[in-house]
This record gives C-alpha cells, structure tokens and sequence, in this order.
C-alpha cells in the first residue's frame, strides 16, 4: 500500500478516537484513530453514499 496521508475532523485535532480519511484518485480509506490498523476501502462512488447518507441523518439513532 502506498503512504497514505491522514486527515481527521478539527473537533478532533488533540483527541484520541477520531475518525480518519484519506482520499485518493481511487479509493477513499477511511480508520479510527483507536484501530489505526483496521482501514476500510471504499471506492470514490462508496464514499459519495456514505457521505450522503451521514448528511441525510440515517445513521441517527
């Protein structure tokens, strides 16, 4: 895998369990800062839907 550069939300600059993305001309990777092993793949269409389904509040609980 290439080197991956990591970006966080700012509501998390100093905090320990954040979430991360990095996203490339292929492939979006998304981790959590606490299982920074654990990365997921998602393609750029995957990470368009996720995102909009975050936006759209169907992970509300």
């Amino acid at each position: 895998m290439e080197t991956i550069h990591w970006k966080r939300p700012k509501a998390c600059a100093d905090a320990n369990a954040c979430p991360e993305v990095s996203i490339g001309p292929d492939a979006v990777y998304v981790r959590s800062s606490l299982l920074p092993d654990a990365i997921a793949q998602l393609t750029p269409d995957e990470w368009r839907d996720l995102v909009s389904a975050i936006r759209n509040g169907e992970f509300d609980v």
